[in-house]
């Protein structure tokens, strides 16, 4: 098969019109040929951090979507996973990636569970780590959340990033808003990325530091703004990534988003492909093509360098995309699970207190971090109740391994005027975790999900709805259409009960985030994320 297209040489940062030759899966010929063309052939993109569980579908499926977009490969962390089934879990994730063509790359999922603030569905200790670092199929250690481990060098997560270091894989690290001589402790550990900068001034220390900073726009965190200014700085530390992208975003696009809002403002485009195509491949040593010869054909065909509309997409010489069609087809796979608990009543979510004063957490649009404040709310009865003038609802997480007393506190900016909204994608444990005018409708939100073993709903005084997610809790077996239908139904319910943040679902799930500052939920009580202790609510 030969390909006559612009030829898009990132590396060496030139475009010429070029015969490109494919025998099979590899790239035998690059020939410069002197006529007029008019598409463009260039590496394809890859999603330097993801977790395909965030999709709410397979790997399978995710891949089958994700080729329309011009993405060839993903660096896979199966953190979400792992913290409910273990390295059963993570050998999941991967036995389904291999039913389809696509470049799939796990890492080992460094923290399971991600703190000992929470309960988890399983644990991966040292050993477990290095057993999954002598395997072919994992290419890195996994984001190390535990920052503060890192710094005071506990014997657990040192363990784990030698079993790493010893095997010739990249660390990925998770340290927002670390600064000063704590970043460089953490960074001395070995530790080379962060892809949870949210201040240009945060990126621009950690740059400096050596690390490679990977620009994330999810479909909750958006930090594309403020760090796309670092990439003209340091072309060759920047990578693009999602992170977290829910199925309807999926849908709209992928990294391919990412490369054609930095070009469209301005920026180089040899250091945009650069970070979305080239230095995933080199920093995590993948074996995917670059369009050299020799090299695996992971390519796409756009029709040019301004709308970036993929006409072709290529795995490993295989067509997986064409004309916005997906040549990839997925089959039925088998489901697992872990789900224990049973249904909560309302009674069980009343607080009592005589003091209205309360710490408060305040969440914000687009954003993992939340904010610490006190606050009042009425008392009726004895009991502490929600106020919708001032935005401050009730926040719950309940365990979903086995029956325990709910976790219960308060949260502002989520806009709701009644009902509730509930998700069992609660990272990092994934617990349930609801948001609620009334304890009625928390209650029967929360059990919606009990009843299916795993989803995402709504519930208020007039009507339910619920997205089962059998595979962990997390992940539907349906297609991502049928998902993204589904969940695009009940985001569009919960903006109905009121409320204000771009992506609910998304957001709720980050709300029992512990190694996310300031102050966030589990299931074993109010947590402050500075201090990295419990806290009370009065």
């Amino acid at each position: 098969m030969t390909i006559r297209a612009n030829y898009v040489d990132i590396e060496n940062r030139q475009i010429f019109a070029a015969e490109v030759k494919i025998e099979g899966r590899k790239i035998v010929a690059v020939t410069a040929i002197d006529e007029v063309v008019d598409d463009y052939i260039l590496p394809g993109f890859i999603d330097a951090h993801i977790h395909i569980e965030s999709s709410m579908v397979l790997p399978a499926e995710f891949a089958k979507v994700a080729v329309l977009h011009g993405t060839v490969g993903t660096v896979s962390d199966p953190h979400e996973i792992a913290n409910i089934m273990g390295i059963e879990g993570v050998n999941y994730m991967i036995e389904n990636s291999k039913t389809v063509p696509f470049n799939f790359f796990f890492g080992a999922p460094s923290c399971v569970p991600a703190t000992r603030f929470e309960t988890a569905g399983a644990t991966i200790d040292a050993d477990g780590i290095k057993a999954l670092m002598q395997s072919d199929d994992i290419w890195y250690l996994a984001e190390v959340m535990n920052y503060p481990a890192v710094i005071h060098r506990g014997t657990e997560i040192m363990q784990k990033v030698s079993a790493a270091h010893q095997a010739n894989k990249p660390v990925d690290g998770h340290a927002p808003a670390l600064t000063g001589p704590d970043l460089q402790q953490y960074i001395s550990a070995g530790i080379s990325t962060d892809h949870e900068c949210f201040t240009y001034n945060e990126g621009l220390e950690k740059l400096k530091s050596g690390m490679k900073v990977i620009i994330r726009e999810g479909s909750a965190a958006k930090n594309f703004d403020a760090l796309i200014p670092l990439l003209s700085l340091f072309p060759k530390q920047i990578m693009f990534c999602s992170d977290d992208k829910h199925p309807d975003d999926l849908l709209l696009g992928h990294i391919n988003q990412l490369v054609m809002r930095a070009i469209k403002e301005g920026y180089n485009i040899f250091d945009v492909l650069y970070a979305a195509c080239v230095l995933p491949v080199k920093h995590y040593q993948l074996p995917v093509g670059l369009l050299n010869i020799n090299d695996d054909a992971d390519f796409i065909v756009i029709n040019n360098l301004q709308e970036f509309k993929v006409k072709q997409t290529f795995v490993k010489g295989i067509c997986v995309a064409q004309n916005q069609k997906s040549n990839i087809t997925t089959k039925p796979f088998y489901i697992i699970n872990k789900f224990n608990c049973t249904p909560i009543t309302a009674q069980q979510l009343a607080i009592k207190s005589s003091n209205g004063k309360i710490k408060v957490i305040e969440a914000f649009n687009r954003q993992l971090i939340t904010a610490s404040i006190i606050d009042t709310v009425p008392v009726v009865n004895g009991f502490l109740t929600t106020d919708t003038i001032k935005d401050i609802l009730k926040i719950v997480v309940v365990n979903r391994y086995f029956n325990a007393p709910p976790s219960v506190a308060f949260i502002k900016n989520f806009g709701l005027k009644e009902g509730a909204i509930a998700s069992c994608i609660a990272h990092d444990s994934h617990n349930i975790v609801a948001v609620g005018v009334d304890d009625e409708s928390l209650a029967q939100a929360i059990n919606l999900i009990i009843e299916c073993k795993g989803g995402i709903s709504v519930a208020h005084q007039h009507g339910k709805d619920v997205l089962p997610l059998p595979v962990a809790g997390i992940m539907s077996n349906l297609s991502v259409d049928e998902v993204a239908a589904s969940y695009q139904n009940l985001h569009a319910k919960a903006k109905e009960l009121g409320c204000q943040l771009d992506a609910p679902f998304m957001s709720l799930s980050f709300m029992a985030l512990l190694v996310i500052p300031a102050l966030k939920l589990s299931d074993k009580g109010l947590f402050d994320g500075v201090n990295f202790k419990f806290t009370e609510l009065n």
